[in-house]
Parts: C-alpha cells; structure tokens; sequence
C-alpha cells in the first residue's frame, strides 16, 4: 500500500503592512485611556514585524461593519487567494484540477453557500465526481485534522488528496466601543490573512505523513473562543492557555514518536503554530528543544503572524525550502477545545 505524500504546497497572501504601521496609523487611535497603553506594549511584544490583510485597516475600517457585510467580503477575497494558492500547489505537484479525488476546505472566518469548496471545484474545472468537504469553526489546528482526512483519502481510494486553508482574520476586527479586554487586544495583534494549499498523492517524492494524531482537554474549553456576532467573530481567549499546553505537549509528542522513532533526536524539522511568542516558549521548554529548532516558526510569526489554519503549513513550506530540507518534520498546532493536533512527516526522495 502507498503511503500518502505531500507532493506540492502553495501558498497565497494579500498586501503586507508593518505592525509599526498598523500601531501608528490605526490601532493607537483605535484603543484609548489606560487600554491604549497596555495595547502598545502587546504590539510591541507580539514577535510580528510584518502581516497581511485583505481589509487593511490602514485603508479601509472594517470595524464597524455588520457581520453580513463581513461575510460578503468574504467571499469577494478568499476565492482568488484559494485559487492562487491551490494553483501554486497543483503546479508543484504536477496535477491538474482534474486529477483532484477529494478537495478539503478549512476556514473559520468565513461561511457562505456555495462555498469555497465548491466555487473553486467550479472555476478551477474538478470532475464531478470530486469528493468534498468542509472544515469550519476548528480555528488553528484545522491544517492537522485536514491533513489526516486526506491522508486517510489517498490510503483507502489511492487518488489524490487536495487540502486549501483560508483565513481572513482582518474583517473580524471589533469596534471600538466593543470590550477591549487583553485577550481582544492580543488577536488585533496578531492575526493575520492567508491561503495555503497542499497536494496528498499516494507515493512518490515529497514528505510522507506517517501518522497525524490529537489530545483535547474539554475542561479547559472555555480558554479559546470564537464567538459570532452582530460585527464579526469575536475571539476569546485566556491567558491560560499556555499553562494546559505545558501540561500536554510533552506527553502528546513523546506517545506520537515512541510509535515510530526511537528518540526525539531523530526529529530535525519542527513546525509549530505560533499562537504568539509565549506559545513557543512554552513548546521549547517542554520538549527541551535547542536554541534554533523553533527558528522557521518565529520567523514566519515575524513576518505573517498568526494566520490562523494555514500558518503551520507556512512553516512547513518554509522548512521544505531549506538547504538542505529537514529529513523528518514534527508539526504541532493548537486551538479551541483545547486541542492539540500533532503529525509526523518523513521526507521521501
């Protein structure tokens, strides 16, 4: 039986702004009184230098906007972004449209009917008889759960797999009359917008995924929130949140690679959702990682920020450019449940 493989990634993102930028030009007058200044200092200390924004407040405030509008934007702004990063993919892959089995969608900032999936199997001239599916609401992990419903595609039918996350986290800025409290401050300061495609096929050169796997701990749920309403997605969450990572990382990695390599050692590819630098942190440290193995997650957080579902395969597609490419990747990616999703990779040549 083949084992699936990535076989292309592609990614696509709208005009970048510095968060300097976006502090002095916008934010700083969007918080007042003694809220402006703790705003500041998370800017300051959000590890992010640069993020892209399909609304870019700096040119337009989405602020106000009632969720239907929001949702309408939506899809004027993920469909190119979709198609270009799924071209990117199929083109690094070598596959058309049409050679796609099963097409997933992860987004959670955005809904509409007809959706992304079938819009782009559409305009990009899938078969009919393409399978579909939908993943919304999972929030930053969704690329791993994506990931290993296409992997279990390719491994049962032996046709390729396509996954596109999409986030567009720039409309669901709040009011400023909304409650700015820390954990709303922190998502202005980091999210951000992205597209990114992979292409699962059975064999062949690319990276293996040798198993993807998860631990939810439901009675931390109430740390990490997505709420809807009447202006957009309104994020919760509690400072916590690194504290039930600490308590779960280690034993979920370690259970993941006893099933496979003999020691950590073994791992020399890390990709890591950068929920923020604290998130990192506490990864680093829990799984004594050296000084470097967490490089390509800081610097995609410097330079996209925390773009929700796509990040992680942002990182991967950074480390598979690297000179030379890591032989065995360890992804990592944690959101709402608290859940965090794990899945190993071994490059195939």
């Amino acid at each position: 039986m083949s084992v699936p493989v990535i076989a292309g990634l592609g990614a696509a993102q709208p005009p970048s702004a510095l968060q300097d930028e976006l502090w002095e030009g916008f934010f700083s007058r969007h918080f007042s009184g003694t809220t402006r200044a703790l705003a500041q200092r998370i800017f300051a200390n959000s590890g992010v230098t640069r993020r892209q924004a399909a609304v870019n407040p700096l040119l337009e405030d989405a602020s106000d906007w009632p969720t239907e509008r929001r949702m309408r934007r939506y899809q004027v702004e993920a469909l190119p972004l979709g198609k270009e990063a799924v071209g990117r993919a199929l083109t690094a892959a070598g596959l058309g449209a049409g050679d796609v089995g099963m097409f997933i969608v992860c987004s959670c900032t955005g809904y509409a009917t007809p959706g992304l999936d079938i819009l782009l199997a559409r305009d990009l001239g899938m078969a009919p008889d393409t399978q579909r599916m939908f993943v919304g609401h999972m929030g930053c992990y969704a690329a791993l759960p994506g990931l290993g419903a296409a992997s279990d595609f390719v491994t049962a039918r032996g046709r390729p797999a396509l996954l596109l996350c999409a986030e567009l986290t720039s409309l669901h800025i709040q009011p400023s009359s909304a409650r700015m409290d820390t954990q709303q401050i922190v998502s202005h300061a980091l999210f951000s917008d992205a597209a990114v495609a992979a292409v699962v096929v059975p064999g062949g050169r690319g990276y293996a995924i040798r198993e993807v796997t998860s631990v939810t701990d439901t009675s931390t749920a109430d740390h990490m929130t997505w709420d809807v309403t009447d202006t957009g997605f309104r994020m919760g969450l509690s400072p916590k949140v690194p504290q039930v990572l600490s308590r779960h990382v280690r034993g979920l990695v370690d259970d993941l690679l006893a099933r496979h390599v003999d020691t950590g050692s073994g791992v020399d590819g890390w990709a890591v959702h950068p929920g923020g630098p604290r998130i990192l942190n506490v990864v680093e440290r829990e799984l004594a990682l050296p000084p470097q193995a967490l490089a390509a997650s800081r610097a995609t957080l410097d330079e996209h920020g925390n773009c929700s579902s796509p990040t992680v395969l942002l990182i991967l597609d950074r480390l598979s450019r690297e000179t030379p490419a890591p032989r065995r990747i360890l992804m990592l990616a944690f959101g709402p449940g608290l859940t965090l999703y794990a899945a190993l990779l071994d490059r195939q040549d």
